[in-house]
Parts: C-alpha cells; sequence; structure tokens
C-alpha cells in the first residue's frame, strides 16, 4: 500500500482475522479491530465516524475562541428491515461544556458541520435523515 498518497486519494485495507474477525489498515499501518458478530461492527464504527467528524468541527471550532470544557456527540441510529440494512436515519445529541459559550454560535458550527464540513454525514445518502440537538451546559 502507498505510504504517501495525494491529499486527493485515500488508501485502506481490510483483512479477514477469521471466523467474524477484520482489520482494517490504513495507509499510516494505522488498525481498527472489527468483528462483526461481537462488534465494533462495520455499521457501528461508521455510525461513530459520523459522530467523530463533528466533533472534530465543533471541538476545533470553540477550543481556541472559547473555555471548551468537554464535548461529546450521543447518536442513536435507525436501519432498514431489509438488505441493504443501511441507515435511514441518525439522531445525534451534542453536549457541549465550557464558560461564556454562546448558543448561537454552537448552533451555526453545528448546522455547518452537518450540511457542509463533515466529510463523513455527507457521504451518506440523502434519504438518510439526520436530526440533533444540543445539550450546552456553561456552568463551571
Amino acid at each position: 500500500m502507498n505510504k504517501h498518497p495525494s491529499s486527493k486519494n485515500m488508501q485502506a485495507e481490510v483483512v479477514w482475522g477469521g471466523s467474524s474477525k477484520m482489520t482494517g489498515i490504513n495507509q499510516s499501518g494505522q488498525e481498527i479491530k472489527m468483528d462483526w458478530e461481537d462488534g465494533p461492527s462495520p455499521m457501528q464504527i461508521l455510525l461513530q465516524m459520523v459522530g467523530a467528524c463533528s466533533l472534530v468541527d465543533v471541538v476545533h471550532s470553540l477550543e481556541n475562541k472559547r473555555s471548551l470544557k468537554s464535548a461529546s456527540i450521543s447518536m442513536e441510529a435507525e436501519r432498514a428491515q431489509e438488505p441493504p440494512r443501511k441507515f435511514t436515519s441518525i439522531h445525534m445529541i451534542y453536549r457541549v461544556h465550557g464558560e461564556e459559550i454562546p448558543e448561537k454560535m454552537v448552533y451555526r458550527i453545528i448546522e455547518a458541520s452537518l450540511e457542509k464540513y463533515c466529510s463523513v454525514s455527507n457521504t451518506l445518502s440523502d434519504d438518510v435523515k439526520i436530526t440533533w440537538e444540543l445539550q450546552l451546559d456553561t456552568k463551571m
């Protein structure tokens, strides 16, 4: 695998490890262990990566301008009953804690993340309904 792809290209490999186990390997050699029976499954990882991608946007937008203390996203997804059992909806609960963080600013950051910047959520088809809510704690 090429260790230095251009910024436009990404490379990965998935290796079956016997039974229901797999290992995903990126171009830097970093690994993610998966297990389609016991988890994390590819769909569980995809859901987590939707959250991770958006959380990067939120943290990067707030960490240098405000006193961000913590941030997390909980997600719940529904899947189609019949194959392909793709996601039909994802609900995200953003939890942001820090001092003097304006609620309107966080709303704008989340909207921009999901509508423009988060490559993972924007890779999903348009028929996956993504909803979200914010729980903002600005107390010490």
